[in-house]
C-alpha cells in the first residue's frame, strides 16, 4: 500500500487518537454482499462529525444561527480489503494539515482483525454562509485541530 498522502504507514497509523464504530448494514452492501463503493464516504462523514464534537472546537456547529460552516472540498477513498455485511468497523479520523481556512483530514478504517481495510483523506474549507467565501480558523481553533 502506498497512497500519496501516507509517507510512513506505521507512523501514520500511530497518530490516530479518535475513532467511531460502524456495523456494515444490509443497505451498505451491493448485490455481491460486499461494501458498496460510495458507503465509506458516509462513514467518513459520521466520523468527521463525531471528531469535531470530540475536539469541542465549536459548540454551535450545525445550528441554523452559525455563520461559519465547514464544507467538503474534496474526498478520496482507497479500498484495500473487501468489507462485508455485518462486519464491525472502526473509523479513525485525524487532522493532517491545518491551513488558513481549510483542513486536511485523514481516515483509516479497520476491521475486527485490526486490518486496515480503507484509507482516505479529504479537505474541508470553513466558509461564511452568507458570502460563500472562505473564512479563516481562529488561532484557538487551529491549536485545537493541530493538538489532538
Amino acid at each position: 500500500m502506498k497512497e500519496a498522502y501516507i509517507d510512513d504507514l506505521q507512523q501514520w497509523e500511530k497518530e490516530f487518537k479518535f475513532y467511531t464504530e460502524e456495523i456494515v448494514r444490509f443497505g451498505d452492501v451491493d448485490m455481491y454482499g460486499h461494501l458498496n463503493n460510495v458507503v465509506p464516504f458516509s462513514y467518513f462523514e459520521h466520523a468527521r462529525i463525531e471528531y469535531f464534537k470530540w475536539l469541542n472546537i465549536k459548540s454551535n456547529w450545525g445550528s441554523q444561527d452559525e455563520q461559519l460552516i465547514p464544507v467538503a472540498a474534496d474526498l478520496q477513498c482507497d479500498y484495500l480489503k473487501q468489507v462485508y455485511y455485518e462486519e464491525k468497523l472502526r473509523v479513525y479520523v485525524k487532522t493532517a494539515r491545518v491551513g488558513n481556512s481549510s483542513i486536511d483530514l485523514h481516515y483509516m478504517v479497520k476491521n475486527e482483525k485490526d486490518e486496515i481495510v480503507l484509507t482516505g483523506r479529504g479537505a474541508l474549507v470553513q466558509i461564511n454562509k452568507e458570502t460563500g467565501r472562505p473564512a479563516p480558523w481562529t488561532e484557538e481553533q487551529k491549536a485545537i485541530l493541530i493538538g489532538k
